[in-house]
């Protein structure tokens, strides 16, 4: 993806033009919903795939610029930033976070017929103590259920390290910019002496708080055929054979990077827990194409839990490395017990669309 323009770019164009292109839609979209729910009913009957994605991508310009104001009053009420990172003005932009993602889970249930289901973590309830979570990577929008989820349910306040090309949506470029949160500059594009995703993660672990989350995505992306047996082969590559075969009877997951985990336990608070995330139901959401073959979705995302505390993790970086392997063994055998792509069963369905 292209890399993010500058901030002032983001700031005076990309954040004032979100906010603009919502005003021009308001008076229109109600219109056009009509207009074109009209035909689509005749033309696609019980489906109506165009307008639910027309519908979502308008409501996702309205949610985005919504939060650009709301922020935008923030940092005037900070005294224009001065007091930005003060405890109340950090517990305003999470108490933000909160009610916008709900906001938007609300949409997307109803929209594409989502129904979530967290099922408790197993070893523990959620302690007061800082959180590392670690995720699979599977389908679209999963990082959305499971930070919705941690600050909903879990009433965490997570801190998110992710690529830095998500600094193209203004409401995420500027609330994740104010949080305990970081983009990363993959190798190739990154300046002589910026922090790298270790750096950035063992700054951000260091300074969690007890309802601190920091989530992690070991696997790196989506799953794709591609990439499990490019993960696969590079075992191999490095003489672990033993792995590589044990990873080929892992047809759900992709081998997990252990640097940023390695890093953020070296440097979390040493009564912290580790929360392994595994989710079903996204699986065959890959493409652009799969998206659009599944709306409406009709599905039940279904995410599951294992708590260990970073006491009982080994002391060794080779021994940490094997124990996150065999979490996404667990993690690949949890998402086999069930149906992946279960849907959801309505009273009333046809009727319903």
């Amino acid at each position: 993806m292209i890399a993010p323009p500058p901030r002032w770019v983001r700031r005076i164009v990309l954040a004032p033009l979100v906010v603009l292109l919502a005003v021009l839609l308001v008076p229109t979209s109600i219109m056009l919903a009509l207009v074109v729910g009209a035909a689509l009913t005749w033309l696609l009957p019980g489906r109506l795939r165009v307008l639910r994605l027309l519908w979502m991508l308008s409501f996702y310009v309205l949610w985005d610029a919504a939060a650009v104001v709301v922020l935008f009053a923030l940092w005037v009420a900070s005294g224009f930033g001065l007091a930005m990172h003060r405890p109340g003005m950090q517990r305003a932009h999470v108490a933000v976070a909160r009610a916008a993602l709900a906001v938007l889970f609300w949409q997307v249930r109803w929209t594409l017929r989502l129904r979530i289901v967290v099922e408790a973590p197993t070893g523990a309830s959620l302690p007061d103590v800082p959180l590392l979570v670690l995720s699979r990577h599977a389908g679209p929008g999963d990082s959305f259920i499971l930070v919705d989820t941690l600050l909903g349910r879990g009433r965490r306040a997570p801190a998110v390290v992710l690529k830095d090309t998500l600094q193209w949506d203004p409401a995420i470029d500027v609330l994740l910019n104010r949080l305990p949160a970081a983009f990363v500059t993959p190798a190739s594009r990154r300046a002589p002496g910026r922090p790298g995703a270790a750096a950035t993660i063992a700054r951000i672990a260091a300074g969690l708080g007890t309802d601190g989350a920091l989530v992690l995505f070991p696997e790196g992306g989506n799953v794709t055929p591609q990439r499990r047996a490019r993960r696969i082969a590079e075992l191999r590559e490095r003489g672990k054979d033993a792995l590589a075969d044990r990873a080929e009877r892992m047809p759900h997951v992709m081998v997990p990077h252990a640097g940023g985990f390695l890093a953020a336990l070296d440097a979390i608070a040493p009564d912290a827990a580790v929360l392994v995330v595994a989710h079903s139901g996204l699986e065959r959401l890959v493409t652009a194409r799969d998206i659009w073959r599944e709306l409406p979705m009709d599905k039940e995302i279904v995410l599951g839990g294992r708590l260990t505390r970073a006491a009982d993790l080994p002391r060794d970086g080779e021994g940490r490395e094997l124990w996150l392997f065999e979490q996404w063994e667990r993690v690949d055998a949890w998402i086999s017990e069930r149906d992946v792509d279960r849907p959801v069963v309505r009273a009333r369905r046809d009727r319903s669309r």
